[in-house]
């Protein structure tokens, strides 16, 4: 009899009948906190760049979720790594200087944050299987474009009347009265300071001036706004009383499939999987003339497909999947034709990461390349993992696996740097020509690198006394440009912006101009 999995947490606000309205503790701490939150977001991201604010905005978002959750969270064990793996991948941000995997450290650190924040609640988000995470996802995006309106009311609910709001503010007067006569004697002092200490003026302009540009005013209160109605989504998340429901995971109900009708499928894909296979191990693995065969050179042959290859292990690895979950009957021919689908899907994988190598070797890399390169070591570990999970029937487990693969494949591509690394092996096989295969493209494609980012310019200005002709000048002049904007820019030299790849590209460009290689 199949079991219902439950998320363990209402639906979004959205989701539910317009009488209801989940109960949110402390939804005045929520509201609060969230007001706060949108003002700190317009002074970190109000007119600067993406740097060390993202890292510090997840910090405080974090913080506050940790404020208001409920006073007995359920907060299991593997969840724990959830909230620190958001900050961590947020953080990057701050380092990398390259648009692509700066852009997916943000959509990973969101996605984090989010189930941190479920968390909080109380759900139990890793012990689920893959379509429970899925559900606790779109849910949690349901609460942060919504969460707002139940805080905004269970807050309003909680006000305390006028009277009470009055003995409540009175102890506070003293101190109110205090802070008048302080403030304007600590400003004369500062001033004093300041005129006294060029040091002191300078540190305390960074830490606490900044230009108030009343024309700023509505754009700053409008961010602010934003801001904060996501953050008071997202707290009411963290806050909101969830039921104590605990996961389950029962077998696939509806639609099945019969298993001789399954085996059949997989033994008709294999078949043709092994066709392929044999070719493969015939002329790709084994050096047999593919000019006679199809009128191309080894090279042309070998450099071309990869592309359709990781689609094929994609869609067959789905296969698998879908036809054991859904099959009536899980016998041993079944999970049999299964492995052996999987086995030859590995060829498949092997077939393109070589040929992925050969174009790589004939023509450098690319960020495109690169991330088809991680995408088959994600395969390839899946396969793997896929062929241990359907021995011990634990194939439903697979989407963590591949969920914690991904994590620690995009944590090495952030500690490697994607366009650090590629423009170094490019820039390599300008410096070393015998690194270039025989037919393979020489040179440095300008246009390409010099629209990699920020990361890409320590080496690119390395290697510039070594470029000659126009394409010296070429390079030159855009580097000059570089310079130009982030000597002007003020949105990337706020202290909110401070980024470490802008910062080395910035330095590697003064050094540059220092000798003389740019105009």
């Amino acid at each position: 009899m199949a079991t219902k999995v439950t998320t363990g947490w209402p639906a979004a606000p959205s989701a539910q009948p317009a009488a209801w309205r989940p109960r949110i503790a402390r939804a005045g701490r929520v509201v609060a906190a969230a007001g706060a939150l949108g003002v700190a977001g317009q002074l970190l991201f109000f007119e600067v760049g993406l740097g060390m604010n993202f890292p510090m905005a997840i910090g405080l978002l974090l913080l506050g979720g940790w404020a208001v959750r409920r006073r007995t969270p359920r907060l299991i064990g593997p969840d724990g790594w959830l909230a620190p793996a958001a900050l961590g991948f947020a953080a990057f941000a701050a380092v990398r200087a390259d648009p692509t995997i700066v852009a997916l450290d943000l959509l990973t650190s969101l996605a984090l944050a989010g189930a941190a924040l479920a968390a909080f609640g109380g759900a139990r988000v890793i012990e689920r299987p893959i379509s429970g995470l899925i559900g606790i996802g779109l849910r949690a995006i349901g609460w942060a474009f919504a969460g707002a309106v139940p805080a905004i009311g269970g807050a309003r609910d909680g006000l305390p009347s006028s009277g009470a709001l009055t003995r409540r503010g009175r102890p506070a007067l003293p101190v109110l009265r205090g802070l008048a006569i302080a403030v304007p004697i600590v400003l004369v002092f500062i001033a004093l300071f300041s005129s006294a200490d060029a040091v002191f003026a300078r540190v305390f302009d960074n830490l606490f001036g900044f230009d108030l540009d009343l024309g700023d005013l509505p754009g700053r209160i409008v961010l602010a706004g934003v801001l904060g109605w996501f953050a008071a989504g997202g707290l009411a998340l963290a806050a909101a009383e969830h039921r104590d429901l605990t996961p389950s995971v029962g077998s696939p109900s509806g639609w099945r499939v019969g298993t001789t009708e399954a085996i059949t499928v997989l033994l008709a894909i294999e078949a043709v999987f092994l066709l392929f296979v044999g070719l493969q191990a015939a002329y790709l693995f084994g050096g047999l003339d593919t000019l006679q065969a199809t009128g191309l050179t080894y090279a042309d042959y070998a450099r071309r497909g990869f592309f359709e290859l990781v689609a094929v292990a994609v869609l067959a690895g789905g296969i698998v999947i879908g036809l054991e979950r859904l099959s009536r009957d899980r016998s041993r021919l079944l999970v049999g034709a299964a492995i052996g689908l999987v086995l030859l899907t590995g060829v498949v994988l092997a077939s393109a990461a070589l040929r992925l190598r050969l174009y790589q070797e004939a023509f450098g890399w690319t960020e495109l390349r690169l991330y088809v390169l991680a995408t088959i070591v994600l395969l390839g570990v899946g396969a793997i993992t896929l062929l241990v999970l359907l021995a011990a029937d634990r194939v439903r487990w697979l989407g963590h696996i591949l969920i914690a693969t991904a994590l620690a494949i995009g944590l090495a591509l952030n500690l490697i740097g994607p366009v650090r690394f590629i423009t170094e092996q490019n820039v390599a096989r300008v410096l070393d020509p015998t690194l270039v295969p025989p037919n393979g493209r020489t040179g440095i494609d300008d246009v390409y690198v010099l629209s990699l980012g920020d990361d890409a310019i320590p080496s690119l200005a390395g290697v510039l006394p070594e470029l000659e002709g126009s394409e010296a000048q070429v390079m030159a002049e855009a580097l000059g440009r570089r310079l130009d904007e982030l000597r002007s820019d003020p949105g990337v030299d706020a202290w909110q912006a401070w980024n470490a790849g802008r910062a080395a590209a910035r330095d590697a460009l003064e050094a540059a101009a220092a000798a003389g290689d740019l105009p």
